[in-house]
């Protein structure tokens, strides 16, 4: 008997993997739909939930490539420069205010 592991290509790695995803849709769970189809193809179902987390990190898109990306430092920049004409305004109110309680109260 061998102790070699079977040597599969990775058309049929991404073609199960893809399998999984399609028929996770069906079930309650990922784990289940592993379960279903892993004894279809003849492949034990840890590796094949390892193909099909790995098919899911390779396709995944970059965090730098979301088109919501670039609108959020937009928002994040607006907010920073919102947040500083509200302290010149609270600062500047502060002194017109002492000014004009000077100017009603002067004898």
């Amino acid at each position: 008997m061998s102790n070699k592991s079977k040597r599969f290509p990775p058309e049929f790695r991404e073609r199960a993997a893809r399998m999984v995803l399609e028929e996770e849709k069906n079930h309650p769970s990922r784990w289940s739909a592993v379960m279903m189809i892993a004894p279809k193809l003849d492949i034990h179902p840890d590796t094949l939930s390892k193909w099909t987390r790995l098919h899911e990190r390779a396709n995944a898109p970059a965090v730098n490539d979301l088109p919501d990306r670039e609108k959020i430092r937009r928002l994040e920049r607006e907010n920073r420069e919102l947040r500083q004409v509200n302290e010149i305004l609270r600062k500047a109110s502060a002194y017109f205010a002492e000014g004009e309680l000077d100017r009603r109260f002067r004898p």
